[in-house]
């Protein structure tokens, strides 16, 4: 089968390999000349044979609406577009309205996978109608993994529904990783445990708490089992947000997905205010030593309640 596939990064590049390896014809578009087949949108859609398929790989929101705006221009009826990128869902509506209007079909399609689909293949979640669905299944046959289309592959519903499955995962995917990071940091901080890395191997195999991400982390502490070499600052792609605000929509309770996506913000913090208030509080009413910023000699230090203190024990 012949595609279009704008946007040859990280996931683009890896997936037009995986494509060719399959046997698809793969004619790709990038801003960057030495990665690009093509020189622009419109040397794509001439490429291509009618009617197209073309598969959007950009960055969310306006870079991928863009896309899409202009796909409409030098696209034709009968063509197909496909959005496979981090979109939020209710982009998904107005893009498939925009081009339903010229006579162009729409699919949104979150994908997972990583650096690692090349080899391992990406979970494919499908929001569009079905025949659209049926028409790009030879692509999603190449692009997920092997073994049952069901264990890789799914179409979710209409228009919206593959955005929205990918963005559910990705905030389920925020809440596992947390919770192996506190494992990780409460397993270093115990003496009794003199080999944190082997623990964690330990449960790769077996044990209720295995999975790929478990595996990663296992990966990435063979060449640094204390993670010394990296920074404790996590960024956070939108999507566990966007997850946090559908929950609030629909009154239905996340609080593992929430604190870890505000784990993630106090990451990021250099100090923390709010820290800084409790502190205060627990010195104004209970006289609790706090620590200043700079002691006497301009160095960090202790400063003792008050000796008339009340001798509280809250806090």
């Amino acid at each position: 089968m012949q595609l279009g596939l704008i946007g040859l990064g990280r996931m683009g590049g890896n997936m037009r390999e995986r494509l060719r390896a399959a046997g698809h014809e793969v004619i790709g578009f990038d801003p960057r000349p030495e990665v690009s087949d093509v020189n622009s949108l419109d040397a794509l859609a001439k490429a291509l044979n009618a009617p197209r398929v073309v598969w959007v790989m950009v960055p969310s929101g306006e870079p991928t609406r863009s896309t899409v705006t202009a796909l409409s221009e030098v696209l034709e009826p009968g063509d197909l577009v496909i959005d496979g990128g981090n979109s939020r869902y209710t982009d998904d509506g107005p893009n498939a309205a925009l081009l339903d209007a010229k006579g162009i079909g729409y699919l949104d399609v979150g994908v997972s996978g990583g650096i690692w689909g090349k080899a391992n293949g990406y979970g494919l979640m499908a929001g569009g109608s079905p025949e659209h669905v049926e028409r790009a299944m030879p692509i999603f046959d190449a692009l997920r993994p092997e073994g049952p289309r069901e264990e890789g592959f799914v179409h979710a519903g209409p228009v919206g529904a593959g955005h929205f499955s990918k963005m559910v995962h990705n905030g389920i995917e925020y809440g596992l990783m947390q919770a192996y990071a506190e494992g990780f940091e409460l397993l270093s901080a115990a003496e009794l445990i003199t080999n944190v890395p082997g623990v964690l191997q330990a449960w790769s195999r077996g044990t209720v708490v295995r999975s790929w991400l478990l595996d990663l982390l296992v990966n990435a502490l063979k060449d640094d089992p204390t993670l010394a070499a990296l920074e404790d600052y996590v960024e956070d792609s939108g999507e566990g947000r966007w997850t946090i605000e559908e929950a609030i929509k629909h009154a239905v309770p996340l609080p593992v997905i929430s604190a870890a996506l505000f784990a993630r913000f106090a990451s990021r913090q250099e100090s923390s205010p709010a820290m800084k208030a409790v502190a205060a509080l627990r010195h104004q009413f209970g006289g609790h030593a706090v620590k200043t910023a700079t002691g006497p000699s301009g160095v960090p230090g202790e400063h003792a309640g008050p000796s008339s203190g009340t001798g509280s024990t809250q806090g």
